[in-house]
C-alpha cells in the first residue's frame, strides 16, 4: 500500500513538472508581449516585465493594416473548413460504417492508406491542381483541399460502427429515410465524437502554415501564420510585435477548445471502438 502510494506520489510529481515545463514557453510568449523590444532582446526568462506596456497590440493594428484582414482570412477559412469537414467526414464515415456497397471495402483500405502518406508529398500536386483551376490566391484554394480528411473519415466511422442500430431502425418504422435518419437521428447524437473532430480540424486549419505558404502570393490573402512573418525584418525582428500578434492568435483556438472540451475526452473514448 505504502508503495502505491509512493509510486502515486511520483506519477502526480512528473506530471506537475511537465504541466511547467509546457506552459513555461507560453507563459513567457504572454509575459513578452507586454514588454519592449528591447527589454526582449537584453535576454532572460524573467516573466514580470519591467515596465508593461500594451503599445504592442497597438502596434500590431495600426502600423500593420493588413493584420485585421489576415486575421479574417484565417476564421474564414479555419471555421468554412471545420464545417465542411464535420459534413462530409460524417456522411463518408456513417457510409463505410452502415451502408454495405460494392467496393466498401476497398474504400475504407484506400482511406487507409491515404493515412500513410505524408502530407509534404502532396503540395506540389495541390499546387499544380490549384494552378490548373486558377484558385492561387483564393479563399477556394484555401478551403476546398482541406474540406476532407482521412483521418476523421476513419474516427467517424469507428463511432458510427458502435452506434446502436436500434434507433436506425426505429426511424425506418416511422419512415425516414437514409438521409432523414442521418441528419435527424444520427447526427445529433454524435455530438461527441463531432466537437473532438471540431477541435482538431479547427486547431489544425487555424495553424497551417506551410499550404497558404505554398499557394499565397498576395499579401492580402494571407493567413495569420503567415502574416507574422512581416514582423520580421532583414536585420531585426520585432518580438514584441510577433507575441502580441501570437497571443491574439491562440485565443480564437482556446476559445475552441474551452467549448467542445466537455464533449472531447467522451468523444475520444467513443470513437476507440471496435473496428
Amino acid at each position: 500500500m505504502k508503495a502505491m502510494r509512493g509510486l502515486t506520489a511520483v506519477l502526480y510529481l512528473f506530471l506537475a513538472i511537465y504541466t511547467l515545463i509546457t506552459l513555461l514557453p507560453f507563459a513567457w510568449a504572454l509575459s513578452a508581449s507586454f514588454k519592449s523590444l528591447a527589454e526582449i532582446s537584453a535576454g532572460g526568462l524573467s516573466l514580470i516585465p519591467k515596465q508593461w506596456t500594451w503599445a504592442n497590440y497597438q502596434t500590431i493594428f495600426v502600423q500593420e493594416p493588413l493584420f485585421g484582414r489576415w486575421l479574417m482570412n484565417s476564421a474564414i477559412a479555419a471555421i468554412s473548413v471545420t464545417l465542411l469537414n464535420l459534413l462530409f467526414n460524417s456522411m463518408a464515415g456513417y457510409a463505410l460504417a452502415r451502408i454495405r456497397f460494392p467496393g466498401n471495402q476497398f474504400w475504407f483500405f484506400l482511406i487507409l492508406a491515404v493515412l500513410m502518406v505524408p502530407g509534404q508529398i502532396t503540395l506540389l500536386p495541390k499546387f499544380l491542381i490549384l494552378k490548373s483551376l486558377g484558385w492561387l490566391n483564393t479563399y477556394q484554394g484555401l478551403i476546398v483541399p482541406s474540406a476532407i480528411n482521412a483521418t476523421f473519415i476513419f474516427m467517424m466511422r469507428q463511432f458510427f460502427i458502435n452506434f446502436p442500430k436500434e434507433l436506425e431502425e426505429a426511424a425506418a418504422l416511422d419512415g425516414l429515410g437514409r438521409f432523414g435518419t442521418f441528419f435527424q437521428i444520427v447526427l445529433p447524437l454524435a455530438k461527441p465524437a463531432l466537437a473532438a473532430q471540431t477541435i482538431f480540424v479547427f486547431m489544425g486549419s487555424w495553424n497551417e502554415f506551410l499550404m497558404p505558404l505554398v499557394i499565397l502570393s498576395d499579401s492580402e490573402m494571407f493567413t495569420l501564420p503567415l502574416g507574422l512573418n512581416a514582423f520580421k525584418g532583414q536585420y531585426i525582428s520585432y518580438w514584441n510585435y510577433i507575441m502580441a500578434a501570437s497571443m491574439i492568435f491562440t485565443l480564437p483556438a482556446l476559445a475552441v477548445y474551452a467549448f467542445f472540451n466537455r464533449y472531447f475526452i467522451q468523444g475520444v473514448a467513443f470513437t476507440g471502438g471496435k473496428s
